[in-house]
């Protein structure tokens, strides 16, 4: 995880130059690290982390203007990992860093903050970021991470309070709903529709942005199952997703077949250009850089007028 800095023979490679124009002007799904999470998530102690400059290069690199950046706070309460000493504290050190190398850019970088749901101090955090003038604007949510069980009623009323509290404080919130595949837990239709009675109908005053066209990057058949059920939603116009807007982070991947590129625009339609964003996710490798990310996203079978729109989506939480 050496995040710098070979984007230009990437870019060369991914993106011809007559599409720069059209990039995007916001990337909404963005991570930064600082050097201490980046060592958690690497098992490597000298890792240099992501920091705001070097993202502000990769937007440079493919002329986007803005970011959301989501703290992951969240991995230091990671269901999977074993348990850290002074969980909590690292936590909200993570939130604090992210707040401060956003706050370098203010013009460019918004940030949101980030916690596991499910922990104790989930609803203490979540009213501390609330007031943070940073992190106020929304929460960032990692159900995988995290291990929320959408097959679980604890785990659904616990993060139903999460959801309930946010909108409360006016906050928006971005999620990664797919649940735990380290834990196999089930995911699809059924887990899709809880995620829509028992969470969404609790923050029914503020946007929503799903991760990953409601996976966790590449496109799956449960993937498509979870998220046909927010597509026949919307075509029946259910209220309830009125504010709910869909990142299109990482679900192309480089080998995908013309069919599965098919099935995704097919899936973006029925959604609708007007509520799809663009986002590339951690700066991990250079293939997840901006740049390349947008390549493979327009390897999509949409249109010009259709990329152009997604391109130009500005979701209410990133307005000035």
């Amino acid at each position: 995880m050496r995040f710098m800095l070979c984007t230009t023979l990437v870019s060369a490679l991914l993106l011809p130059a007559t599409l720069a124009a059209q990039a995007p002007v916001i990337d909404y799904h963005q991570h930064l690290f600082s050097p201490a999470t980046a060592a958690l998530v690497l098992g490597q102690p000298n890792s240099p982390g992501i920091v705001a400059r070097d993202l502000i290069a990769l937007l440079d690199s493919a002329r986007i203007r803005r970011a959301l950046v989501l703290s992951t706070a969240y991995t230091w309460g990671k269901a999977s990992r074993a348990p850290v000493e002074r969980e909590y504290e690292h936590v909200k050190e993570e939130n604090d860093w992210t707040a401060q190398q956003v706050a370098q850019y203010p013009e460019r970088l918004r940030a949101f903050c980030s916690l596991n749901p499910l922990k104790p101090y989930a609803l203490e955090e979540l009213a501390r970021c609330s007031r943070d003038s940073m992190l106020h604007h929304g929460l960032k949510l990692h159900f995988g991470n995290s291990d929320v069980d959408l097959a679980n009623p604890e785990n659904v009323a616990q993060t139903r309070k999460i959801f309930a509290a946010a909108n409360g404080y006016r906050m928006a919130i971005v999620v990664h709903m797919r649940t735990s595949i380290d834990n196999q837990r089930k995911y699809g239709a059924d887990q899709a529709r809880v995620f829509l009675n028992e969470l969404l109908s609790a923050a029914p005053d503020v946007p929503v942005q799903i991760a990953h066209l409601a996976g966790s990057g590449g496109y799956s058949a449960a993937t498509d199952s979870a998220l046909g059920v927010f597509t026949d939603a919307i075509a029946k116009k259910d209220p309830r997703l009125k504010n709910v807007w869909f990142d299109a982070a990482v679900v192309v991947r480089p080998a995908m077949s013309a069919d599965d590129l098919q099935r995704i625009a097919a899936r973006i339609r029925q959604i609708g250009v007007g509520r799809v964003l663009y986002g590339s996710d951690a700066a991990s490798n250079p293939f997840a850089y901006p740049r390349a990310g947008w390549a493979a996203f327009r390897r999509l079978p949409l249109t010009e007028a259709e990329f152009d729109v997604v391109a130009g989506n500005i979701a209410p939480y990133m307005r000035y």
